[in-house]
């Protein structure tokens, strides 16, 4: 069963980058769509960004777009959210998922959080 794991986040001032990372285990991400998303306090968790088990990538977000950039390695297993220019309403804890077709069923990580203060 595919396990997911966050890391990267922390505290950024209004401006700054971090990236992101989720590690996968348990089973290959080549078959899996993947997918980053997001949830502020008292907050509906949204999409922030996603690419399609069939590679094809959207940014779900309209206000991340030109700033932040998904990415995967599969050598690693890994794949990435890059985030620039950020300001202090992408605050969030930020969760990595991995959405199977064969199984019909999403992997979630535990998340990360991520504080844009100055």
């Amino acid at each position: 069963q595919l396990q997911l794991v966050e890391s990267g986040g922390g505290l950024v001032q209004p401006g700054g980058s971090l990236r992101l990372s989720c590690a996968a285990s348990g089973s290959t991400l080549d078959n899996y769509g993947i997918g980053w998303f997001r949830q502020a306090p008292g907050k509906e968790r949204e999409a922030v960004s996603c690419i399609s088990s069939s590679g094809g990538s959207r940014n779900f977000a309209d206000s991340v777009k030109g700033r932040f950039t998904m990415s995967r390695d599969n050598a690693k297993n890994t794949f990435y959210l890059q985030m620039n220019n950020l300001k202090p309403e992408d605050t969030a804890v930020y969760y990595c998922k991995g959405e199977s077709p064969v199984l019909h069923q999403d992997y979630w990580g535990q998340g990360t959080r991520v504080t844009v203060s100055s």
